[in-house]
Order: C-alpha cells, then sequence, then structure tokens
C-alpha cells in the first residue's frame, strides 16, 4: 500500500519555487527539455506556439516537437526575477528576462504553471509581447 505524506504548505510552495524557476534555469538556460517536469498530458499556450495562445499545444512530446525544437538554437541567456505561487499552492509563475540570439532582443516573460501533486507541470501559459520576434525592428518605426 502506497500512502502518501501530507506535504506542509511551507514545502509545497517551496517545491512550486523550485519547478518554475529550474524551468528557466535548467530548461531554457541549459537547453535541456528533461529537466522540465512535464506530464505525459501537459497542455500548452504560447504566443509563438502554431495557432497562438488560443490554440494550446496538448502531450508533452507535441511540446517538445512543435514548440521547444527551435528553442535551443534561439535562446542564448535567461535570468529569473522572480516567482510567484497562488494561494491554493496549485500553480506557481516566474518572471523572466529570455535573451534570443536570432532575432537578437531580450523578452520580459511571464510563465504560469498548473502543477499536480507529483510535481509535475500539467498546464502552461506564456505571456509576453511576440513582437520583438514576429516583427524585428518594431520599436524603431
Amino acid at each position: 500500500m502506497d500512502i502518501k505524506k501530507p506535504v506542509s504548505n511551507e514545502r509545497r510552495a517551496a517545491r512550486l519555487h523550485a519547478i518554475a524557476r529550474g524551468y528557466v534555469t535548467e530548461g531554457l538556460g541549459k537547453k535541456n527539455f528533461e529537466a522540465i517536469p512535464y506530464s505525459e498530458n501537459v497542455v500548452l499556450r504560447a504566443p509563438i506556439a502554431p495557432g497562438g495562445s488560443t490554440n494550446p499545444l496538448s502531450g508533452r512530446e507535441t511540446v517538445r516537437a512543435t514548440w521547444w525544437a527551435p528553442l535551443p538554437d534561439l535562446v542564448d541567456e535567461v535570468e529569473v526575477v522572480d516567482s510567484y505561487v497562488n494561494e491554493a499552492l496549485s500553480a506557481v509563475t516566474v518572471e523572466f528576462y529570455c535573451t534570443l540570439s536570432h532575432p537578437a532582443c531580450t523578452l520580459r516573460i511571464v510563465d504560469r504553471f498548473i502543477v499536480n501533486e507529483d510535481g509535475e507541470i500539467t498546464g502552461q501559459e506564456n505571456f509576453f509581447d511576440p513582437r520583438d520576434i514576429s516583427h524585428p525592428g518594431w520599436r524603431e518605426e
């Protein structure tokens, strides 16, 4: 019989912060998809995914093949600003800077993660202005 021991609120919050910050530093920063604890049925919404944020990608392998595939060649550097946990201890956001090589720019991003009891990311939504990617130079127009 496998009985799970209850986790204190402090430990759960710490775990959520670690998952979100690790996504940035160990996943994106080290270009390591395996460091991101996605569930097999993760749902991802991102402005740069095919179809944009309104058409989520579903499934770990779909996220890897469709959304993640170009990132290791594009991400130069990441810097975590802060992370925030919701009151229900079911979700965490991380605010960070992501410097890309092509087009050369730094994105200001907030990602929100829904995390199950096993510490797997079951939902993710990226929030950022994609114009630096989709319309390089738009600031000078």
